[in-house]
């Protein structure tokens, strides 16, 4: 009997379940599409919203209006790579920031948590200023990637000296690394006797999507979809392991395999997502929050919402950044810092809010 009513339960909730997915979807495409026509109409030059609908569409074989080859240059070669970079970039953070919180069980964590982004920002000031960036034009973000990932790679390895894995050590020794790796930065920064690399490694540190060609989204697009396409994959495990590590074990889920697959998914992403744009704060830990207050704690909703609810933020953030002081810039990690740590301070009053009236 019990059996019975299992199987009749079962598909209204996976019923609703697909009708939250698919209303999301709905709804944050359609935001990110008008995201992304505003940004690449307006800036230096105004671009009609007509003459980009027809850009896009001309590859295509469809003929919406004419235009000219100026508009047709910065629509694609200046302002398309940059937002497409900053579309890759807020799907790997907040997709980054779903998975670590759900890891930790933490609604506060984000990327940052074990020391991904500080790893990859240290490694980029250090080719900043002895100019190693300089050698070819993809250095400064493969430096920034050799960097997260080795620095993912130390904390995971502390977490698991004593033969066994353990969260908190994880999160302590990302913690230890981080302090670390800011002390490094912060050495440099006092070292260094120019001021344009002073400058150039301020600017990166504050991150921004000035610059990003085509070869940026070439790097860090095949890396971001893969790592995101694993966690989405595998989020059904995800929900598992924020029951604890014994509950999944006993409902088939691998956790000795599963956890390692996911933080270093959820690191590699992380990283590319540093190494392409700079430290953009907060993405990976605002997003996953409001979509959870909407829709609900499931991560087979919550992981490929984030991937666009990220990439809306960030590109509308980028689309702030170009205007606001217009024609000069501000960096983007400075409007998400403005937005996301006001967020921040509200999470975290709740959070405490709900811990003392248990």
């Amino acid at each position: 009997m019990a059996l019975v009513l299992v199987t009749r339960l079962r598909p209204p909730r996976e019923a609703a379940l697909g009708t939250r997915l698919v209303a999301g979807l709905g709804v944050l495409v359609v935001l990110l599409a008008a995201v992304v026509l505003v940004s690449l109409s307006t800036g230096p030059l105004d671009i009609p919203v007509s003459h980009v609908l027809a850009i896009i569409a001309e590859p295509l074989g469809v003929h919406l209006a004419d235009y000219d080859r100026t508009e047709e240059l910065v629509v694609k070669q200046i302002r398309m790579p940059r937002i497409v970079v900053g579309a890759l970039v807020g799907m790997a953070l907040g997709v980054a920031g779903t998975t670590m919180q759900a890891l930790f069980r933490n609604p506060l964590a984000d990327p940052g948590t074990i020391g991904v982004a500080s790893g990859g920002a240290a490694a980029a000031v250090v080719a900043i200023a002895t100019g190693a960036s300089t050698l070819f034009f993809l250095a400064l973000p493969l430096f920034a990637l050799a960097g997260a990932i080795g620095t993912a790679f130390l904390v995971y390895a502390i977490a698991i000296a004593s033969g066994r894995f353990s969260v908190a050590t994880l999160i302590l020794a990302g913690v230890a690394v981080s302090a670390f790796m800011g002390a490094l930065i912060s050495l440099i920064i006092i070292a260094v006797p120019e001021r344009d690399t002073l400058r150039g490694i301020l600017f990166w540190l504050a991150g921004g999507l000035d610059s990003r060609s085509w070869d940026h989204v070439w790097l860090s697009g095949p890396l971001i979809l893969a790592g995101g396409g694993v966690i989405i994959a595998f989020a059904r495990d995800l929900n598992l392991l924020m029951m604890g590590d014994d509950d999944a074990g006993t409902l088939g889920v691998n956790v000795r395999v599963m956890r390692p697959v996911l933080l270093t998914a959820a690191s590699i992403i992380t990283g590319v997502a540093v190494a392409v744009s700079g430290m953009i704060a907060f993405v990976g830990l605002i997003v996953p929050h409001m979509l959870r207050l909407i829709l609900g704690p499931d991560n087979r909703v919550l992981v490929p919402l984030s991937a666009l609810g990220g990439a809306v933020f960030v590109v509308l953030a980028d689309e702030i950044a170009r205007s606001v002081v217009a024609p000069a810039e501000i960096r983007v990690g400075i409007v998400t810092s403005f937005i996301g740590a006001p967020f921040f301070l509200f999470l975290l009053l709740r959070h405490s809010r709900r811990v003392n009236s248990l």
